[in-house]
């Protein structure tokens, strides 16, 4: 049998991943053009992984885990194959749109100041904002630019403001459990003991910058592109506005969703308003 059923199956696979883990990120995923969807699943995938080893593996040596990951990731990339079919569809987009250790790197930085770093001041709330998530929206960038150094370069800080706005409004939402199952606190000089609806609103004012800047960049992006990442643009900016609507108590005591109703309704809207920016 030909190498080309495992590469289906390993692409197949972290597509699986994505859906399990997340319905609304998938749904952006779902409205790319086929030339990126494999791609973006295959990141998401990737980084998933990571995320569950510093998340949820407790118990287990996750320092080692992780290391070990990231061995095998750079080892896979460079080999072109890994038996572990994460990886292995990870380092087709990789290798094919041009993911470098440069983007890679800081990821894995941040997902080892997971394992060590249970408080944040500015400068590490940034360096890990950096690696965690904004350098994972310019993974996706790399993938939507298919090579163009040019469009890349003019998209990268928006790209930045996006993964940034996500990452952010996830730390709102999950405070709770960050807080009692982590035992971490990502915003930094706010008391989470006393944490009120003025400390709530600072923080979201700032995510509110981000959320503009990253549109100017979602309006430029490519056809095959804009619309699956406007969907995930609109459905955080509807969950920041849910938590602006919920008071800094609830919010310590509850995870704030969208239901899946509201997806459905938010899909629409989205498909209606990107058809206006293309116009």
């Amino acid at each position: 049998m030909s190498i080309q059923l495992f590469d289906k199956t390993s692409k197949e696979i972290s597509k699986r991943i994505s859906l399990n883990y997340s319905t609304s990120f998938s749904l952006g995923i779902k409205l790319l053009s086929k030339d990126f969807r494999w791609a973006v699943f295959a990141t998401y995938g990737f980084v998933r992984l990571a995320d569950e080893i510093v998340d949820t593996f407790h118990g287990y040596n996750k320092a080692r885990m992780l290391s070990d990951f990231k061995f095998q990731t750079y080892q896979a990339i460079e080999e072109g194959i890994s038996i572990n079919p994460v990886l292995h569809a990870f380092q087709m987009a990789a290798n094919q749109f041009g993911i470098g250790r440069d983007l890679i790197e800081p990821f894995f930085q941040s997902m080892e100041q997971d394992l060590k770093k249970s408080t944040h001041d500015i400068s590490s709330y940034n360096e890990y904002i950096y690696g965690s998530a904004e350098v994972v929206g310019l993974m996706c960038l790399r993938i939507f630019c298919k090579g163009n150094e040019q469009e890349y370069l003019k998209l990268l800080p928006a790209a930045r403001s996006l993964g940034a706005a996500f990452q952010k409004v996830n730390f709102l939402r999950d405070i709770k459990s960050d807080i009692e199952e982590r035992g971490r606190v990502y915003f930094p000089g706010v008391n989470f003991e006393y944490f009120t609806d003025e400390d709530k609103m600072t923080i979201i004012e700032d995510v509110k910058l981000d959320f503009e800047k990253a549109l100017i960049g979602i309006k430029q992006l490519p056809l095959g592109c804009r619309l699956g990442v406007y969907t995930a643009y609109i459905y955080y900016l509807k969950l920041l506005e849910k938590i602006e609507r919920t008071t800094a108590t609830e919010i310590m005591n509850k995870r704030i969703r969208i239901r899946n109703s509201q997806k459905i309704v938010l899909l629409a809207e989205s498909y209606v308003r990107e058809k206006w920016m293309s116009a």
